[in-house]
């Protein structure tokens, strides 16, 4: 493109440049400056009215002190356990079921629900709750070590 047919060419001397008011295209200065400047009272405002938190938030635990347990309810066990039998997960015997999460990757067993089956269970840990449970429908709690907890 020649010099000459630029549009800073040829609008060189007029008042705006061909950007309309003259405050406009000066940079960060037309918007309000760049990041959290000048925020005191506009840009808090504005972000309130959009429904967003100025600032920070929250805080951030440390990934060495997150645990990340998988965990099941009693009441997905019940549900689940004759599918586990069909894909021999779990074992049916004489006094009911018996089935080993820890292959089917969980870690922990809550007492969410109800039982409504004999099961052996094992797994890594066991809530009070699902223990007293379990026990009361005539099944057995294994911990991970295999050692039995009733």
């Amino acid at each position: 493109m020649a010099q000459r047919n630029r549009k800073i060419h040829t609008k060189r001397g007029t008042r705006s440049c061909g950007y309309g008011n003259a405050q406009k295209h000066r940079g960060a200065g037309s918007r309000g400056g760049r990041g959290n400047a000048g925020s005191g009272k506009h840009k808090q405002i504005k972000r309130r009215q959009e429904g967003q938190v100025f600032g920070k938030v929250g805080f951030k635990r440390h990934p060495s002190l997150v645990s990340d347990l998988r965990v099941i309810n009693l009441s997905e066990v019940d549900e689940s356990i004759e599918g586990w039998v069909q894909e021999e997960k779990a074992k049916k015997t004489a006094g009911g079921y018996s089935v080993d999460l820890s292959p089917l990757g969980y870690d922990k067993v809550l007492g969410g629900g109800r039982l409504t089956h004999k099961i052996q269970i094992k797994a890594a840990s066991f809530s009070e709750s699902a223990k007293r449970k379990i026990e009361e429908a005539g099944g057995k709690v294994l911990t991970g070590d295999g050692v039995d907890t009733v």
